[in-house]
């Protein structure tokens, strides 16, 4: 089996070796390389970037795209991207995301801004209600966000998940479609947002939908930049209608030095960095696709490529 790593040259060293120890691992036998013939390919690690193709035209032998992220939405919609497109879902991304979001959300839930902030010798105790008193609205509710609902749910907190499609999961109270994301919002005094990028996820929160947020209720976004109107979030900050954001992506990356996010008070700015891929983990998830392509099983995580993700 030919499989060519298409995911730029800068990750070829940190992917190299653990990738080949996976192979070995999963007794896969594959020639892994950075170039090739590309009716020679039988499957593609790939990553979008300005040295990895943009073509699969060629690749006619190829079975299967692999990609090293989670969100698909620079890839899914190649319309020379016939073969089938495995996302990657992946326990060292998801650890990294429950992580993120569980610091992110006791912080606002703590109201640690205010409590640093106020270091200026008064005596001011300011006690914060216990968690099982601050629902979390959870807006997808897929590996990573049932992942990080779950989470927050053992540390006391009602957890109100919304999705697209009606869902059941231990310990969160699910709700779907329009009216489920409504009742949702009415309640939440934190809410974590891990939908994927579609044209139905676009402007998601919105005036209207930020409007039924509880006043001074807390935003944490992990997901795509694409689910927020930046407009009406930062007219719903200034007006206290929506107490913090922390926002780690966003319409444009890097976010540009002039946008109002990096000045505004009442928002924290992280670099794109709640959920990476690690090559140490994630190098399984690829040889095992691949031991099934070989094998000829079903793929994991295959994308549905009219919903997107």
């Amino acid at each position: 089996m030919k499989v060519l790593f298409a995911a730029g040259d800068a990750r070829w060293p940190l992917w190299e070796a653990p990738l080949r120890a996976a192979l070995t691992e999963a007794g896969v036998h594959a020639d892994l390389t950075r170039s090739a013939d590309p009716a020679e390919v039988d499957a593609i690690i790939y990553a979008p970037g300005g040295d990895t193709p943009d073509d699969f035209t060629p690749f006619t032998r190829c079975k299967a795209v692999l990609s090293l992220w989670a969100g698909v939405e620079r890839i899914a919609p190649n319309p020379t991207l016939t073969q089938p497109l495995c996302r990657m879902v992946d326990p060292g991304l998801t650890q990294g995301m429950v992580e993120y979001v569980t610091a992110h959300v006791l912080r606002a839930h703590l109201g640690l801004d205010a409590v640093l902030a106020a270091q200026d010798g008064t005596w001011a105790p300011v006690i914060p209600p216990l968690a099982s008193d601050r629902p979390v609205a959870m807006l997808g509710l897929g590996a990573l966000g049932s992942a990080c609902g779950q989470a927050l749910a053992c540390l006391g907190f009602p957890v109100l998940g919304w999705s697209r499609r009606a869902r059941d999961l231990p310990m969160i109270e699910c709700h779907h479609g329009p009216g489920g994301l409504r009742r949702v919002l009415e309640r939440a005094r934190i809410v974590v947002t891990l939908l994927p990028a579609t044209a139905d996820t676009e402007n998601l929160l919105n005036a209207e939908t930020l409007s039924w947020l509880p006043a001074g209720a807390a935003l944490i976004n992990p997901g795509r930049g694409t689910l927020i109107d930046d407009d009406a979030l930062l007219a719903a900050l200034d007006s206290g209608q929506v107490g913090q954001a922390t926002l780690d992506v966003f319409r444009t990356e890097p976010l540009p030095p002039a946008h109002p996010y990096w000045a505004h008070p009442r928002v924290t700015v992280t670099p794109h960095v709640a959920a990476e891929t690690r090559p140490a983990t994630a190098a399984r998830v690829i040889a095992e696709n691949l031991r099934r392509i070989a094998a000829g099983e079903p793929l994991l995580h295959q994308v549905d490529r009219e919903a997107g993700y």
